[in-house]
């Protein structure tokens, strides 16, 4: 069985697109909206983000809690935010590893801007079976797309709801 590599959902916001940009490429907030991410370190706080800018991502999924060294690929505003997770560890991110891509688009619409976050499995070197396996463990569901397609949904869901409070 081949394992999905890629998932992605989108939202309206009524808002324009520089002012969704700007809460999404400042990762320091990304928690107040994820299921997963607790939020963000940078080296500069209160920089714009930039391409080959690193961060450090602390996640939770229940009770397992970890960090994540992550590189800026795209920076483009007011259109495109993208990056790349490269290292993991429980304490501190110690373990170079490809992971996943996260990107997110930002198009204007006539209601606002439509958001729309991508996920990609980086785990391209990973034989699909052993993959479906760590997946249902680490996930409780059949493989790392439907999970985060849960997580995608919740996210877009909960910026949405932010940003229209505070427009």
């Amino acid at each position: 069985m081949n394992r999905i590599t890629e998932v992605s959902g989108s939202i309206v916001v009524c808002t324009d697109p520089g002012t969704a940009y700007d809460a999404v490429s400042d990762v320091t907030q990304m928690g107040r909206w994820s299921p997963e991410n607790t939020g963000a370190a940078v080296a500069e706080p209160g920089r714009a983000a930039y391409p080959g800018m690193t961060f450090v991502g602390a996640n939770r999924r229940g009770p397992m809690r970890w960090h994540t060294e992550c590189t800026v690929t795209v920076a483009e505003r007011p259109s495109r935010f993208a990056f790349r997770v490269c290292r993991w560890g429980l304490w501190r991110p110690m373990l170079p590893v490809a992971v996943a891509t996260w990107e997110y688009r930002f198009d204007a619409v006539a209601e606002g801007v439509r958001v729309t976050e991508i996920w990609y499995d980086d785990r391209t070197h990973w034989p699909d079976t052993p993959a479906l396996w760590f997946d249902r463990v680490a996930t409780g569901k059949r493989g790392f797309a439907e999970f985060q397609k849960g997580n995608i949904r919740r996210t877009l869901d909960r910026l949405k709801a932010e940003l229209e409070a505070a427009g």
